[in-house]
Formats: structure tokens, sequence, C-alpha cells
């Protein structure tokens, strides 16, 4: 990625797909050029968490919502430290922020972190067009950065593929850190960092956990190091299919029969340690509205994605695993893609969405009371 400076309703833009479909706007954010896979995220707010989600590496994002940047940007309510995604495409940026929070406006921070983006297209067209297609590759170009299409094209096309990518390092964690639980400490947990985000461990710590943030290269003996009562796998980026280390590592735990919760990717982290394969989905489930259906219960739940892999997991039978049964807790209710599964003989489940709501509705909460009650049951 190459950056220089603002770019909102400037310098002309160009967004490239690898299938050669071509779309003109103008500049939004830095001026330069930038790839990753195209992608379609379908909330209507919450941008900046979105956009600080470590599960948009190398991805280049657009924004169904035809207006972003109406509450600006704060600094409260980044999931990371930093922009993730390689790109933003919006159609119709808001001209001043307006929110009692805001500090800088959303083009500001896109400039101050070097982020290339596009505004002034139409982003319906684009969404159906990527809803047809598929998730493809991509480039914005803007400024200098801009020659002709056959050329642009060429760069798009020398870029990697999603599939197959290893992502999950790159995001995450170098160093060990720890969340401390709110108020009276009950229980230890052992947090794998696959790209997690900032909400995640604080919604542990507010039932009493004392979270420690580990890098995705933590061994067994790293995780039992901190006397865990429960294991964490977080959601992150890339091919489930490239990570063997933390597929080995979620095994190890398994064998001990310490109580696991895992959500995205470490809901797909789960399903290969099963024995399912995992495989690219067309689109993708992205944004915070989509309707998943919990099978214990029978309760629908409006839900927060970010993925673009899944777990082939039979949805209308139990499964014999190697650690005993295991059950598709969890159902995409628009496409029957797997949501969450369960082991029915010891204390591990994932779900394959984001329940700790930011940006996003609270309909999922109640998994960390789950997550809270295996560890109550295994200590009594």
């Amino acid at each position: 990625m190459t950056t220089s400076t603002r770019g909102a309703g400037k310098a002309p833009a160009v967004l490239v797909l690898e299938d050669g479909r071509i779309f003109r706007g103008r500049a939004y954010g830095a001026v330069g050029e930038t790839f990753g896979e195209a992608v379609f995220s379908t909330g209507m707010t919450g941008y900046q968490e979105t956009l600080t989600d470590p599960s948009y590496d190398r991805q280049i994002v657009v924004a169904t919502a035809p207006q972003i940047g109406n509450t600006g940007w704060n600094d409260e309510d980044d999931e990371s430290s930093r922009i993730w995604v390689s790109g933003y495409v919006v159609r119709d940026p808001a001209r001043v922020p307006s929110n009692w929070r805001a500090k800088r406006s959303l083009d500001d921070e896109l400039v101050a972190q070097g982020v290339v983006g596009i505004s002034g297209i139409d982003t319906r067209a684009l969404t159906r067009h990527l809803r047809e297609r598929g998730s493809m590759r991509a480039g914005i170009f803007s400024g200098e950065a801009i020659a002709g299409d056959s050329e642009l094209l060429a760069r798009v096309e020398a870029q990697p593929h999603m599939k197959g990518a290893s992502l999950y390092e790159e995001v995450a964690t170098k160093e060990v850190y720890v969340v401390p639980a709110v108020g009276e400490k009950r229980f230890t947990v052992a947090a794998v960092d696959l790209g997690i985000k900032g909400m995640t461990p604080q919604q542990m710590a507010e039932r009493g956990i004392e979270v420690h943030v580990l890098p995705a290269t933590a061994t067994e003996d790293d995780v039992y190091a901190v006397s865990p009562d429960g294991v964490f796998f977080s959601n992150g980026p890339g091919d489930p299919a490239t990570a063997d280390g933390p597929v080995a590592l979620m095994t190890s735990v398994l064998e001990r029969k310490t109580p696991l919760f895992g959500i995205c990717f470490g809901n797909q982290i789960l399903g290969r340690a099963l024995g399912f394969g995992t495989y690219k989905l067309k689109y993708g489930h992205r944004g915070i509205n989509q309707p998943v259906q919990d099978r214990t219960t029978g309760k629908v739940e409006v839900t927060a994605h970010n993925h673009g892999f899944a777990v082939d997991a039979p949805l209308d039978q139990v499964s014999e695993t190697k650690f005993g049964r295991a059950e598709v807790s969890h159902v995409c209710l628009n496409d029957d893609v797997v949501e969450g599964l369960q082991l029915l003989d010891q204390p591990a489940f994932s779900v394959q969405y984001h329940p700790e709501a930011a940006a996003g509705p609270h309909d999922a909460a109640y998994l960390f009371d789950r997550f809270v009650s295996l560890m109550e049951g295994q200590r009594a």
C-alpha cells in the first residue's frame, strides 16, 4: 500500500475487481493504492468497530449503508490498536461528523492510518455484483497510482488469494497481557489471540473472569502455566485450513477436558479438531443483522458476523468424534451454514458469529454465561 494525503471529494479514484469490473469515484481517506479481497458488510452502524476488527485483515470492505461517517471517530470504540481493513468503499461520506464523542472525522482517521478508500460509487450495484460473482481480489487506486485499466487489472491479478492465506499470526498480540476481572475474581481463562477484539475479554471480565490473552503461537505449556479454569479461542482472519498450530493446541485442551469456548475462527478450529473440514463461502457473512437459530433452545437471534469460511459438519445428525459426540448447535437461517458446535460428552462449544456485540445486537451475550456455567460445572 502507498499513501499520501487526504483525498475525499478531490482526487479521482478507481476500484478494480479481478473479474475486470471497474467502478470510478473519488478518493476517500488516504490517496494511493491498496489491495485485498473485496467483501461487503451489511451493518447500518458500527463502522468504527468494523474497521478495527482484526478479522478484516487484507480485505477491502464495502459499506452497504449509503452514508458513512456521520458519527465521526472517537477514542473509545476501537476494537484493537489500529484499523485492519486494507481499503474502504463508501457511497456518500458525511460532510461533517456530528456526535458528542467524536474527536475527528472518519476521513481524518483513515488518512492518519494510511487507509486508501473510494467514495461516490454505486455500492448497491457493487454489492449485487459481489453477491452474484462472489468475494474476489480487488484494488483501489487514486492520485498518481492510477494507470491504464489493463495495467491496474494486472496489479490486482498479481495479488494472493484469500483461500490458503495464513493471517492470524499477523494480527495477534506478540506479548501476553492480562485483563483483570471486574469485581471479585471467580475464574481464570487463557484466551488464545487469533485476532481478538477488545470487547471479548471485557465481556468475560464483567463476569468475574481474569483473562490472560496469549499469542497465537502459544503452546500447551503456555496455556496451562496460568492454571486456567477455561480456555478461549478467538476470532481471526484468513483460511482456517492453514491453522495447524491452533488446531494442535485445541486438541491438547480437548484431551485435558478443560472447559473450552471458541468464536468465529475459534469455531472453525474446533471443527477441524473434531475432524470436520472447512470451506470458503461464496461471499461470506459480514454485518450485525444475521439471523441464527440456537438449536438447543429454538430461539432465533440477530447476530454479528464477519467470516468468509465455514465448518463442513452434518446438520441433521450427531457425529461421533475422538472426543465423543458432537452436534451442530447453531445454524444460519439465511443459508443453513453451520454457526455453532458443541460436544455432548465434555465441556466444549463454539459459535461462528461474534457475541461480544461490538458493534452489534446483544442477543448472544448469554454465550459468555454458558461458558461460565461450564467452568462452574467443572469446578463442582
